[in-house]
C-alpha cells in the first residue's frame, strides 16, 4: 500500500539530535506515513540503523542539503513529501495529522503549508509568529495571488509539505542548498496552496555564537537569492501582491544586514551599493515606502546614500543610548510631550466626517462596530472610518482599511478630532470626551454573567477592577446599544450614567436574517463540511476562577459516539494547554473536528452550524436568532454561578436541552432530544425574551439615529418575532 506521506529526514547528525528525533518518529507514525532517512555521514547512518522499520539512504559526509533531499525523495513512495532537517524534529501526532489533511487534498494542490515551533538553547517550542497568516485561508485551497501574505510565513522548507509530482516537476528549483530560495520558490511555483494550522515541525536554532560567522560573500549571496526569487515571481506572473511581499522582504533583509552584520567598512559600502541597485531595479510599479524611520531607511537605500545612512544610523543609536540612560525621565518626558500634543489637538475643530472604530480592545474589524461601519459606508459614505488596531493585529486587517495603532502620533490626532467614537469595550482612560463628540457603546454580548458595578460582590470576577475608573469611562458614553429589554435593564444597573439606550438590536446579528442559502453553503465549503453532514459548533466560555483551562469534555469520546456524519466545530484556545492537544490532534486525523478558534467572524460559524453546544457563552443569545437547536452543557453551573455571579438561572430558563454530564450530553446528541418538541418550546421562550430587537435592520437603525441624526420615529420599526425569517439552515441551503 502506497503511504500518503513520506517524511524525508535528511542531513548530518547535528548535536546528536537525529537519534532522538527518529526514536520519536518510530513510535508515532502509522501505516499512512513512511520515514526515509537520507543520512549524511557515519554518525547519521548509525542513528538511522537503529530503526530497521525506516528506509535508510546512506550518503557521503560531504553531501549538501539539496542533494540529500533529492536522494531521500527518490526513495520515497508517498504521495506527499515532508522534508525535515536532521537537526529538527516532528511534534507528537503531527505526521499523522499532515497525512490526514493531505489525504483530503486534490491533485490541484501542490503545497500544504503548516505552522512550526522554534527551540533554542534557552527556550523550548516557542510558537512561531505565523498563525495570523495561516489563519487567513482557513480550509480553502488558494492561489498565492489571492493570499500573498502566505509568503510571510517563515521561509523554511520544513513547514512546506510538497506533493510528490510537484516536487519532481520543479526539482531543479527545490533541490537546492539554498533553503531560503527553495522555501519561497515552493510557494511561487505552486498552482494551489492549502494550510494546516498546526505545528508540523520543531525547528532547532543553534546559538549564533556557535556557528561560523557569515562572510561578505554570504551576505551578497542572500541578496542574490532575493533577486533570483523576484525574477522567478516575474516569470511565474505571480502578481503584484506576492511580488510586493518579496520585494519588501528583500529590502528589509538588506537593511538588517547593513545594520547588524558588522562588516568591514569597504565590504559594508559595497553591499549597500549592491542592495541599492537591487532596490531600484526590482522596485514594483507604484510602490510606496513605509512611514516613519523605516521609510527614511528605505529612501536612503534607494538613493545609494551610504554615508547619510550611517549618519542616520549613528544618530538613532545615540538616541537609544540616551533613552536607556534616563529611562524613567524619558518616559515621563514622552508622556509630557504626548499630553501636550494631544491637548493641542483637542483644541482643533471636531471633524464631523471622521469616525473612530474599535472592537475587542483593538483586535480589528469585528462585532457590532464592524457591522455599523459596513452600514455607514452604505448610508453615510461621507463619514470616513478609521479603525484602532494593535500592532500585532495590523496584518489581519482587510486590505485598504484605514487604521491607527495606539500610541502613535496619528492615533492621538484622530482620537482628539473625530466626532464619532465607536467601541464594543471602552476607550482608554486618557481619552478626553469633547463637547460635541459622540461616543457609541455597542457592547459585545447579552449578559448572563454579572457585569460592571454588579461585580463588586464577586472579587474573583472583578480581578482588581477599578470601579471609579470604570464609571469615568462609562460617563463618556452618549449611546448604549441593546438587543433586548433584559440587556437594557442590566446595562442601566451595571453601568449607571446618563447615556441614551438604543433598543435597536445588535448590528452584528443582522446577518442571521440577511444571509442566503448561498452564503450558508459558502461558509460550510470554506470549513470543509460536506453536504448532508451535521455540524455542531462547540463554543465554551472561560472561567474567571480558573488560571488555566480545565477540559470539560472528552472530545475524542464524544466524536466517537456521534459518528462519521457529525463534524465538531471547536471554538476556543483551551485545547492548546493541558492535556487536550493530543486529543485534538487525534480528532483532526478523523476529519470529524475542525479547529475554528482563529476563524473570524464567529457569525460565519453560527451560519454553518446545525446546532450550538455551549455552556454559558453569550453566543447562545445571538445564535438563537437562527432558530436552530441549542444544547447547554452545564457541568459546573453551581460553581460558575457562585464565583462569577449571574443575572438569571440558565438551568431554569434554558434555550434548549440541558446536560449536566458528558453522558447526558451524548444521550441528547445521539437521540432526537437536541431538537425535539421540548427543546423547541424552550428555544421559543428564549427567543421571545432575548431576540427582542434583532430583525436584520439593527445596523441601519443605529446609523440613521447616531450618524444621520434621524428621529427614532423615522427609523425602520422592529419586525415582530413571528414575522421574521432567519437565514436558511444548512439542510435547507442544499435543497
Amino acid at each position: 500500500m502506497r503511504p500518503q506521506l513520506s517524511l524525508v529526514v535528511h542531513g548530518r547528525n547535528v548535536q546528536g539530535h537525529l537519534g532522538e528525533s527518529l526514536d520519536a518518529l518510530a513510535r508515532r507514525t502509522g501505516a499512512d506515513v513512511e520515514v526515509v532517512v537520507a543520512a549524511v555521514g557515519t554518525s547519521a547512518r548509525a542513528a538511522a540503523a537503529r530503526h530497521p522499520g525506516l528506509t535508510l539512504v546512506a550518503l557521503p559526509e560531504e553531501t549538501p542539503d539539496g542533494a540529500a533531499r533529492a536522494a531521500g525523495a527518490a526513495r520515497a513512495r508517498g504521495r506527499w513529501l515532508h522534508f525535515v532537517p536532521s537537526k529538527d524534529s516532528v511534534p507528537t501526532g503531527a505526521a499523522r495529522a499532515v497525512a490526514e489533511r493531505a489525504a483530503e487534498l486534490p491533485d490541484t494542490v501542490d503545497v500544504l503549508l503548516t505552522d512550526h515551533t522554534r527551540s533554542t538553547w534557552r527556550h523550548t517550542r516557542l510558537p512561531s509568529p505565523d498563525g495570523r497568516f495561516l489563519a487567513k485561508p482557513g480550509r480553502r485551497e488558494v492561489a498565492l495571488a489571492d493570499c500573498p501574505d502566505l509568503l510571510k510565513v517563515t521561509p523554511v522548507l520544513g513547514n512546506r509539505v510538497l506533493r510528490r509530482d510537484f516536487w519532481q516537476a520543479h526539482q531543479d528549483l527545490l533541490a537546492t542548498d539554498d533553503e531560503l530560495f527553495a522555501a519561497y520558490a515552493a510557494l511561487l511555483t505552486a498552482d494551489r496552496i492549502a494550510v494546516l494550522d498546526r505545528a508540523a515541525l520543531e525547528e532547532r536554532r543553534a546559538r549564533p555564537e556557535s556557528l561560523p560567522p557569515p562572510t561578505a560573500d554570504d551576505r551578497l549571496a542572500l541578496l542574490e537569492t532575493y533577486e533570483r526569487l523576484l525574477r522567478l515571481a516575474e516569470r511565474r506572473a505571480a502578481g503584484p501582491g506576492p511580488y510586493g511581499v518579496l520585494y519588501a522582504a528583500m529590502v528589509t533583509a538588506s537593511l538588517r544586514t547593513v545594520a547588524r552584520a558588522r562588516l568591514p567598512e569597504p565590504q559594508a559600502r559595497e553591499f549597500f551599493h549592491r542592495a541599492a541597485l537591487a532596490a531600484l531595479a526590482f522596485r514594483p510599479p507604484g510602490h510606496r515606502r513605509p512611514g516613519g524611520l523605516e521609510g527614511v531607511r528605505h529612501r536612503l537605500l534607494e538613493e545609494d546614500a551610504y554615508t547619510k545612512y550611517r549618519a542616520f544610523q549613528l544618530a538613532n543609536q545615540q538616541r537609544r543610548k540616551l533613552r536607556s540612560a534616563v529611562t524613567g525621565g524619558r518616559r515621563r518626558a514622552a508622556r509630557t510631550v504626548r499630553d501636550i500634543q494631544y491637548h493641542q489637538d483637542l483644541r482643533r475643530p471636531l471633524d464631523p466626517r471622521l469616525a473612530v472604530f474599535s472592537a475587542y480592545w483593538d483586535r480589528g474589524v469585528a462585532c457590532n462596530p464592524g457591522a455599523i461601519a459596513a452600514k455607514l459606508a452604505e448610508l453615510a459614505p461621507h463619514i470616513h472610518p478609521v479603525w484602532v488596531v494593535s500592532r500585532a493585529n495590523e496584518p489581519l486587517l482587510p486590505p485598504g482599511t484605514d487604521h491607527v495603532v495606539p500610541g502613535t502620533r496619528r492615533y492621538w490626532r484622530v482620537m482628539a478630532t473625530a466626532k464619532y467614537l465607536v467601541n464594543n469595550a471602552n476607550f482608554p482612560n486618557a481619552i478626553v470626551k469633547r463637547q460635541g463628540a459622540v461616543h457609541l457603546q455597542t457592547h459585545h454580548g447579552t449578559p448572563l454573567k454579572r457585569m460592571g458595578l454588579d461585580q463588586l460582590d464577586h472579587p474573583a470576577a472583578a480581578q482588581g477592577l477599578n470601579f471609579h475608573e470604570l464609571l469615568a469611562r462609562v460617563d463618556r458614553w452618549d449611546y448604549s446599544v441593546s438587543s433586548n429589554s433584559h440587556s437594557t435593564q442590566m446595562w442601566q444597573r451595571a453601568y449607571q450614567s446618563r447615556y441614551v439606550e438604543l433598543d435597536h438590536g445588535y448590528p452584528r446579528n443582522d446577518v442571521y436574517y440577511t444571509a442566503t442559502a448561498a452564503d450558508v453553503r459558502a461558509v460550510r465549503d470554506r470549513l470543509g463540511i460536506a453536504p448532508g453532514k451535521r455540524a455542531l459548533l462547540y463554543a465554551p466560555t472561560h472561567r474567571d476562577y480558573e488560571a488555566t483551562w480545565t477540559p470539560r469534555l472528552d472530545l475524542a469520546a464524544l466524536a466517537g459516539r456521534l459518528g462519521e456524519d457529525t463534524v465538531l466545530l471547536v471554538r476556543g484556545h483551551y485545547f492548546y494547554g493541558g492535556g487536550a492537544g493530543s486529543s485534538l490532534a487525534a480528532l483532526r486525523r478523523t476529519g470529524r473536528v475542525v479547529d475554528v478558534s482563529a476563524y473570524d467572524p464567529v457569525e460565519d460559524l453560527a451560519l454553518a452550524a446545525d446546532a450550538l453546544v455551549t455552556d454559558y457563552s453569550s453566543l447562545m443569545f445571538d445564535y438563537a436568532n437562527l432558530d436552530r437547536p441549542i444544547v447547554v452543557y452545564a457541568d459546573d453551573w453551581e460553581t460558575y454561578e457562585k464565583t462569577r455571579g449571574v443575572y438569571f438561572d440558565l438551568l431554569a430558563e434554558p434555550p434548549g436541552a440541558v446536560a449536566r454530564t458528558q453522558e447526558e450530553l451524548t444521550e441528547i446528541l445521539t437521540t432526537d432530544a437536541w431538537r425535539d418538541a421540548a427543546a423547541r418550546r424552550a428555544r421559543a421562550a428564549f427567543r421571545r425574551r432575548f431576540c427582542e430587537f434583532d430583525d436584520g435592520r439593527a445596523a441601519e437603525r443605529v446609523v440613521r439615529r447616531v450618524f444621520l441624526d434621524e428621529p427614532e420615529s423615522a427609523l425602520p420599526p422592529v419586525v415582530p418575532l413571528d414575522e421574521r425569517v432567519p437565514a436558511p439552515t444548512p439542510e435547507e441551503a442544499v435543497r
